[in-house]
């Protein structure tokens, strides 16, 4: 067995845990309801016009946990967990993704940097196995280690991308508590059930950062071997 393969286990494990955090954290306050009892959706509304965003409209997308920001049609969408339900976390999950809308609307540079790297990262995420794989390979061939160089290179966008990604989450997270008590949708002791849940949300951010940092350092490990 390549003892590389080690380097993995804390990683997974993370990634194990991390799952499994935020599932059971919004299973728990989703069966809290906000005194206000306004759903996710009319919460996202309210916070785009307090905030004075006009131009970004609140839709449902299917699935579970689901929700997200898409800058490019300028939409909060919300799952069907969070859009019709007035439970502290989906209140907290709703005040999230009007965070990343926030961000966008007013050029935070670390979400402008992640949307520019997005098209860089996704090539690299794609391309970088594939060659990675030739070049262990070919590795003793004079072509095998500009292989294994050129998918480290490429991975290390994926790598960069991750990383770039905790500042803009966390922020938006900051921003939706903030955001949650100053318009008065939740009162001081229902704003830390909310955090709980949005930073079980984060938490999987952190571990996709660890797992592709131990996969760049198990793949230059590789690749100084041979």
């Amino acid at each position: 067995m390549d003892p590389t393969i080690l380097l993995m286990l804390p990683a997974l494990l993370l990634s194990f845990y991390a799952e499994h955090k935020v599932k059971s954290t919004f299973v728990k306050y989703s069966q809290i309801g906000s005194h206000k009892g306004m759903t996710g959706a009319q919460v996202a509304a309210k916070l785009l016009a307090a905030s004075g965003i006009r131009d970004v409209k609140v839709q449902p997308v299917p699935g579970q946990l689901t929700d997200h920001y898409d800058p490019r049609a300028k939409a909060v969408c919300l799952s069907e967990a969070v859009y019709n339900q007035s439970s502290l976390a989906a209140v907290g999950v709703a005040a999230h993704e009007v965070g990343h809308a926030i961000q966008h609307n007013r050029d935070y540079g670390p979400l402008a940097f992640r949307t520019g790297l997005f098209p860089a990262a996704q090539l690299g995420s794609n391309l970088s196995m594939p060659i990675l794989i030739v070049g262990l390979l070919i590795s003793y061939s004079g072509f095998g280690p500009w292989l294994l160089y050129a998918g480290i290179l490429l991975f290390s966008l994926t790598v960069l991308f991750q990383l770039i990604t905790l500042p803009v989450e966390f922020n938006a997270s900051s921003r939706a508590i903030g955001l949650l008590q100053d318009n008065h949708i939740l009162s001081a002791h229902e704003a830390a059930p909310a955090k709980k849940v949005l930073d079980a949300a984060a938490l999987t951010y952190v571990a996709a950062a660890v797992s592709s940092i131990l996969t760049l350092l198990r793949f230059l490990i590789l690749a100084k071997r041979r």
